[in-house]
């Protein structure tokens, strides 16, 4: 049995990840943070996703939260992660990542506390994603430079950061496998008289609308026929499960920064 703190105890993803801790007999939560001024502070964590009392009621001290903890599961903003990571790190707290929208210094100090820990740091948990991150690998290795490449992904209103964290990471992986270098052929936004398209391009383009929980749509366009991998998130408790997943995987891991493909062991499959 491991001891999970989770952050951002009373949003929609720390209510989703309380339920898969509540429903798993290998983990037990023992501590729940929130932000300063939220209404959930000193109310029982269990209580606030309704699965019942759990004794563990949320703070907004990450120190007092984290003492009893083996992981923390953290779905937050990059600032409170970094927090968070400043407490866990010297006790030698694992973490689970699934924040995302960090800067390049952020990530870069990420790896270096994870030479004194052990972190799965991933943009999304879903077993389904991290398939498709290795079909589309294949996929653009497989069909070259006469496919045009584009990604579509779709979230709900309230989120923050645009593009989505995980069709970042699937254009990283696709320019990895055709040898490209993503800073210099990505494309965000098209408007106006753009000319004709560079064959290069990796396109990324974002829909903000309503409750929708994910999806990603990934297009390799050619002459005469067109090949879509598509993967549609309809529940949070994907995520959510997921990242439970990695918290017990963590359990009995060395210091070093690792990511779903680790966990899911597709990476032995290369």
């Amino acid at each position: 049995m491991i001891n999970a703190v989770v952050t951002g105890a009373g949003g929609r993803m720390g209510v989703a990840i309380i339920n898969a801790i509540a429903a798993n007999d290998g983990i037990k939560l023992s501590g729940a943070l929130e932000r300063e001024g939220s209404p959930f502070l000193g109310k029982d964590a269990g209580e606030v996703a309704a699965t019942g009392k759990m004794g563990v009621r949320i703070t907004d001290n990450p120190d007092k939260a984290i003492k009893k903890a083996d992981v923390i599961i953290d779905f937050s903003t990059p600032d409170a992660t970094m927090r968070v990571l400043e407490s866990a790190a010297p006790l030698g707290v694992s973490m689970v990542i699934g924040t995302t929208g960090f800067s390049h210094h952020q990530r870069e100090h990420i790896k270096e506390v994870a030479r004194k820990t052990s972190i799965v740091m991933a943009p999304n948990m879903s077993i389904g994603v991290n398939l498709l991150l290795k079909l589309v690998s294949d996929a653009a290795r497989i069909l070259g430079p006469d496919y045009d490449i584009e990604i579509i992904e779709a979230h709900h209103r309230h989120k923050k950061d645009a593009p989505s964290g995980t069709a970042l990471r699937i254009a990283e992986v696709i320019a990895e496998s055709v040898g490209r270098d993503l800073s210099k052929v990505a494309v965000y936004e098209r408007n106006g008289i753009i000319g004709e398209r560079r064959p290069e391009e990796i396109g990324i383009q974002t829909v903000r609308a309503g409750d929708i929980v994910g999806d990603h749509t990934v297009m390799f366009g050619g002459i005469g026929e067109r090949i879509e991998i598509v993967h549609k998130a309809s529940s949070r408790a994907t995520f959510a499960m997921g990242a439970v997943k990695a918290a017990l995987w963590l359990s009995d891991k060395p210091d070093g920064l690792f990511d779903m493909q680790d966990v899911l062991g597709f990476k032995a499959l290369d």
